[in-house]
């Protein structure tokens, strides 16, 4: 009877099981975040901590460059907030309560990608196809490595699997609501897939024009009530943050400041990095199934359509990743069930072999990627022996630019007596002057401070004849700082710099 259960269990979930423990397992091994998180983390953070104290909010503090929606922020802490109060009871660092919402926040992406492959992934296409997309979304690394990452783009990923789930459905109405929603509040880059599906539906009479006019309209103008209303009072000015977004990113252009790549970057760069096999696969099963392509045509439109902004990054595509894997896994299912013929069988055998390597890429990714959060465990060691014993004195612990920006967040701050400062703009000569007792910076030798130790970040791969063939090349990243003018600091035994 209890196997019974137990397969049943595995049938229904085993699916969800295999890709949330995977998501899982990134989010312990790398639990902080950087500087693209930064408004969503420190906004989950006060929500959870200061609640209604608004004053106390980092956003009004560092309100970075452009303003971002609190509405996705306050989904997350709100489910994530039964937890993460058990937590402060049982005194656990706050550090636990940045793994709960990472961890919430995976569950919601996940939960809408179960949509999309359970209700029309495996009804559309079959059972075998909902495995190869399970096993190709797995083998991959960015997909299950952002979803728990709260960035505004993942945030407005679980509304897209929602409307590619109506979409196959053929819900058009709601998948085009589902898509308005994302970019009215969540991210509104995803205009550039709102009109490309809904070109097609259109085309395809899959919709009424007038109708959906009306019921777009609707629908946008609800959102951005909703969004301006709650935004409005958390920045405390009149707000309608995506908007601002735009304007900054698209009309102004002033993202490029933030680098440039060329117009086919997406296309030779981000998608076979993300995609890795899925790529040649879902290429493949454009020319296989036909009812693949009205699909993938207004995803590739999407790619197509925001190559022509200068400044580029995976992240800003990765909606795209669940289609191109269901035509990638299309192909994959007929590949498999015809391998016992010539022609097929060496396609079969070069299949195996992408995914094999897919592995290897995923896991070297993986391991560069957990080198990335130096800041983060800079100060996490510097809290555990960092501490005078004295605990009527406050500690001041300066943050310089970079390590705010490379893992550390306000989850990763402690209780009295320790303070914290990201103060930006302190000439380096003038730190000593101030009362800091210890600094966490970039710099590997400040006057007035004595560096205790030194944290390793990611810095290269490097290609070497023997095993293994790759070699990840790490170097100091971040300094940690004792104050001279505090004997008792320099007198514990501190690892050093390297």
């Amino acid at each position: 009877m209890a196997s019974l259960k137990s397969s049943k269990f595995l049938e229904r979930f085993g699916y969800d099981v295999l890709l949330g423990s995977v998501a899982a397992f990134y989010v312990f091994m790398a639990p902080y975040t950087k500087v693209e998180e930064s408004f969503n983390v420190q906004a989950m953070h006060d929500i959870l901590y200061h609640r209604q104290n608004l004053d106390n909010y980092d956003h009004l503090e560092f309100p970075g460059v452009v303003p971002r929606s609190f509405l996705g922020a306050l989904l997350v802490s709100s489910l994530a907030s039964p937890s993460v109060l058990a937590m402060s009871l049982l005194r656990m660092p706050k550090t636990c309560g940045l793994i709960a919402i990472r961890l919430t926040l995976g569950c919601i992406i996940l939960s809408t990608l179960r949509f999309f492959r359970l209700q029309q992934v495996r009804e559309k296409f079959g059972r075998q196809v909902e495995a190869f997309f399970v096993i190709l979304t797995a083998t991959q690394f960015h997909l299950l490595f952002y979803c728990t990452r709260p960035l505004p783009n993942i945030l407005a990923l679980g509304a897209v699997n929602l409307a590619y789930g109506y979409w196959l459905k053929e819900k058009s109405y709601a998948a085009l609501n589902c898509l308005i929603f994302a970019t009215v509040i969540l991210r509104c880059d995803i205009l550039l897939l709102l009109c490309p599906v809904g070109l097609e539906l259109l085309l395809t009479r899959s919709i009424s024009f007038w109708k959906a006019l009306k019921c777009c309209t609707l629908c946008a103008l609800l959102c951005t009530g909703f969004t301006v209303f709650v935004d409005s009072i958390m920045w405390k000015r009149l707000l309608w943050p995506e908007f601002e977004v735009f304007w900054f990113n698209s009309v102004l252009n002033r993202s490029s400041e933030w680098g440039t790549h060329r117009f086919h970057w997406y296309f030779t760069s981000a998608l076979p990095r993300s995609l890795l096999a899925a790529y040649p696969l879902f290429l493949l099963g454009i020319v296989l199934d036909r009812r693949v392509l009205p699909f993938t045509i207004p995803v590739f439109s999407f790619i197509l359509l925001y190559s022509k902004l200068p400044h580029k990054e995976l992240r800003f595509i990765i909606s795209s990743i669940p289609i191109f894997n269901l035509s990638a896994a299309i192909a994959a299912t007929r590949i498999y069930n015809n391998r016992k013929k010539t022609f097929w069988k060496f396609l079969y055998l070069i299949m195996l072999g992408l995914m094999f390597i897919s592995l290897g890429c995923t896991a070297i990714t993986f391991m560069a990627s957990n080198e990335n959060y130096p800041s983060g465990h800079a100060l996490k060691h510097l809290h555990k022996i960092g501490h005078s014993g004295n605990r009527t004195e406050e500690i001041w612990v300066h943050i310089d630019t970079y390590s705010a920006m490379n893992g550390i967040s306000r989850f990763c701050e402690h209780d009295f007596p320790w303070r914290y400062s990201k103060e930006e703009g302190i000439p380096k000569e003038e730190l000593c002057q101030r009362n800091f007792k210890y600094l966490i910076n970039e710099h590997p030798a400040i006057n007035g401070f004595k560096c205790l130790s030194s944290v390793n970040g990611f810095s290269r791969v490097r290609r070497q004849i023997g095993f293994p063939p790759i070699l990840l090349v790490k170097e100091p990243k971040v300094y940690i700082h004792g104050n001279v003018k505090h004997s008792h600091v320099l007198d514990k035994i501190w690892p050093g710099c390297s």
